[in-house]
């Protein structure tokens, strides 16, 4: 196939267009920067440089390529400095790339025919009612009246568009392996990410090469619809925190009171952290058949952070 990457240097674009090359596909990935072109090349791709805020750019860069299939894995998360208190500031750039970027890839599918195979997220966003398992037909929690709001609402957003167009969905658990952690280990190794009000709140995490592998397989078999991509262990924090903690040569986290939580780091770190709904994976390994390298954070904390 014609493979267009949308974000094709980021911590889980690059490792699509990796997969994506090696099983014989034609890629074109694209990328803010004009230094990154030629990493893109050294993947074997075509690198093109795109802002995914202009629509004419996107429209043109897409044409040129004339996928079969678009990949959408823009954010600009990396490199940044985990802010659970101003998540509406951390996210800014990402909510437009997720609401604005989306309509042009959108629209850019459309005029060419291609599929089109989206990044979301699913990790303790859940409904925070019922069980702690979410699948794919529960509803995310919109978390109105925090700074999350906006987050959630980009997400939506990205969410609907791709569905209305008849696209694919891929749910991203909370990211961790080689780059995608490294704030959060640096963190936890200064003891300033404490477990909060007993750490009862769940999450779901995948590591950065089973989530490129699932989304290879998504824009292979194009399927409508959503999928969550997570490892088969949702699991609360007072388990995965220490165990992250451990792995990473860190003393055990400390432990604070939601209300001291909430002064320090907000409303949002609070609910995740004792609130947080996981979600399931039994969709995306029956229709996809995606098998998993890190079936649990277990493994895959102490492989990739020891």
């Amino acid at each position: 196939m014609r493979v267009f990457v949308a974000g094709g240097t980021g911590i889980v674009g690059r490792r699509v267009v990796a997969e994506l090359v090696a099983r014989g596909h034609q890629v074109t990935a694209s990328t803010r920067s004009p230094a990154k072109v030629a990493g893109l090349q050294r993947l074997g791709a075509e690198g093109v440089v795109m802002d995914g805020l202009d629509a004419a750019a996107v429209g043109e860069a897409v044409a040129r390529a004339r996928p079969d299939v678009i990949v959408h894995e823009m954010t600009a998360i990396g490199g940044r400095r985990p802010d659970m208190k101003h998540m509406d500031r951390w996210f800014a750039v990402t909510n437009r790339l997720r609401t604005e970027g989306t309509d042009h890839l959108v629209a850019a599918a459309a005029a060419g025919g291609a599929h089109l195979v989206a990044q979301s997220y699913a990790s303790w966003n859940g409904m925070r009612q019922g069980g702690f398992v979410k699948a794919e037909d529960d509803p995310l929690d919109p978390y109105r009246g925090t700074p999350a709001e906006p987050v959630m609402a980009a997400v939506r957003h990205l969410e609907d568009a791709v569905l209305g167009a008849g696209g694919t969905v891929v749910r991203y658990g909370g990211l961790y392996g080689p780059g995608a952690t490294d704030e959060q280990v640096a963190l936890v190794r200064r003891r300033r990410l404490p477990l909060v009000g007993g750490g009862l709140g769940y999450c779901s995490w995948v590591h950065v090469d089973d989530a490129a592998r699932a989304t290879v397989l998504a824009a292979e078999l194009s399927p409508r619809g959503v999928f969550n991509i997570v490892d088969d262990e949702p699991a609360p924090a007072s388990e995965w925190l220490p165990h992250l903690a451990a792995c990473c040569g860190a003393q055990r986290p400390l432990s604070v009171p939601a209300w001291l939580a909430r002064l320090l780091a907000g409303e949002v770190a609070v609910a995740m952290m004792t609130e947080g709904r996981g979600f399931s994976n039994a969709k995306a390994k029956r229709e996809l058949g995606w098998a998993l390298r890190y079936p649990s954070w277990r493994q895959g904390f102490q492989e990739g952070l020891a």
